[in-house]
């Protein structure tokens, strides 16, 4: 294989070799830094415990029997005895030419196709989108992204929050001031619902009212649920837009809003409680779980479910229905208690068998100038309209995406970051903008070339 490979069997042709000298899974990793090679092992460590000898020792014996001439510059040891593998240069040529030949540039196809429902954004009807929902979209699309692209079936799944007992305070203030709610963009609803939070602690008979409202939205009055529904329009209006500005996939057929379980919760009750799984405990519907302080309250003392309750089925509604593999959950990491215990319920309830993975990923927050959570002067969340508009001041749309996309995803997920346009949208650094001026660059040298006759070589 002296002038070509296919685009993955080197790193798999290596470690074949290795692994036929050793006789174990060499575990071959791309270096850590150029010095280093291309990749290297750590085999001749983990031998030099079982055989009781030193590991420069070892990794020497190793590479008297290993021959990769064809593939690669002589192997080095280094530091205690890492094998250090360098790929010859026309190899290297040979092996980049097949990657960018392939249109799944080198990526290696997953072993098996799993489906996988990915659980991300979330935002909520009546409210804009914010600071707050920067991430899980942004983290989200990008799980759905790769994992398509290396052969799972992933459904997304977003899921808004359309239900609750907000919506009586909303209906009825738009009853009560005569509103259209068509003409409701998300920052007017956001206004909407100040003053009725304003009129719903000030004015009891508003309270009595909005109350009611909520009994009547969930006993499906006709003109209560027709309005929610007209909220529910209005709002994704906005968050198409914000997802469109954000280049992200999700649409409406990924809607899986919390009324999407209402017809369940009553269900998922009388399951746990019939299979012993949820015990009555002073008048709610408990599921007690070792390792958790407190016991998750799956039906309320009043007949009332909580979010718990949807939680559990939306589980039980994936692995049932969507035939899921792998869940995973994309939220804040100060809910992973919450979704820890989530998934403890479900597969004491059955509802999560052994052969489904369920994961909560959790990231870090996005902290303005002072280091503190991102927020208005008012002390409310920053609009994520506010943050595009404020990227695109500095650069042109699609520079501005990728400054805060880049900045994002380059962020340790589980790392909090300043969100710094400034420093965003640098083309110097590293940044989004200047991984586009790179490649700009590469792509100009390409069509010099090809002008120049050398596009074959």
């Amino acid at each position: 294989m002296e002038e070509s490979c296919s685009v993955s069997s080197l790193p798999s042709q290596l470690s074949s070799r290795i692994e036929a000298v050793t006789g174990v899974d060499p575990e071959l990793r791309p270096a850590t830094k150029p010095q280093f090679g291309h990749f290297q092992s750590n085999v001749a460590l983990r031998l030099a415990k079982s055989e009781g000898r030193p590991p420069r020792e070892v990794a020497a014996s190793i590479l008297e029997r290993l021959d990769l001439a064809d593939l690669c510059e002589p192997p080095e040891i280094a530091g205690p005895g890492f094998l250090n593998l360098r790929l010859r240069s026309s190899v290297l040529a040979a092996w980049v030419t097949d990657q960018l030949a392939d249109p799944a540039a080198g990526i290696e196809p997953a072993g098996e196709s799993e489906v996988v429902v990915i659980d991300y954004s979330a935002p909520n009807v009546a409210k804009q989108m914010h600071v707050g929902h920067l991430r899980t979209t942004i983290i989200g699309d990008c799980f759905n992204r790769v994992l398509t692209a290396v052969g799972h079936r992933v459904i997304p799944q977003n899921h808004i929050g359309d239900w609750g007992t907000q919506f009586g305070m909303l209906v009825e203030q738009i009853l009560d001031e005569g509103t259209n709610p068509d003409d409701l963009d998300l920052a007017a609803m956001a206004e909407l619902y100040q003053r009725a939070s304003g009129h719903f602690k000030t004015d009891e008979e508003f309270a009595a009212a909005a109350r009611q409202r909520v009994v009547a939205l969930q006993a499906g009055d006709a003109e209560t649920r027709s309005i929610w529904r007209q909220l529910i329009e209005s709002s994704l209006v906005g968050f198409n837009a914000a997802y469109s500005r954000l280049g992200v996939l999700l649409t409406d057929d990924d809607l899986a809003g919390e009324s999407t379980y209402n017809d369940d919760l009553a269900v998922v009750a009388e399951e746990l409680e019939s299979t012993g799984a949820a015990v009555i405990d002073d008048g709610a519907l408990c599921v007690f779980v070792e390792g958790f302080n407190a016991p998750m309250i799956v039906r309320k003392r009043d007949g009332g479910f909580g979010y718990a309750a949807t939680d559990l089925a939306a589980v039980r509604h994936r692995v049932r229905d969507l035939h899921a593999d792998r869940l995973v959950y994309v939220t804040d990491a100060r809910q992973g208690d919450h979704f820890a215990q989530v998934f403890a319920v479900c597969r004491k309830a059955g509802y999560l068998p052994d052969d489904v993975v369920a994961e909560h990923v959790g990231y870090g927050m996005v902290l303005g100038q002072d280091g503190k959570p991102f927020k208005t002067r008012e002390g409310t969340a920053v609009p994520l309209t506010a943050l595009l508009d404020a990227a695109e001041e500095q650069a042109a749309p699609p520079v501005a995406l990728a400054a805060i996309k880049y900045a994002d995803l380059s962020t340790g997920i589980n790392k909090d970051y300043v969100f710094d346009v400034d420093r965003m949208v640098q083309t110097t650094g590293n940044t989004g903008p200047y991984l586009q001026y790179a490649h700009a660059r590469m792509a100009q040298v390409l069509r010099r070339a090809e002008a120049d006759g050398l596009g074959e070589q």
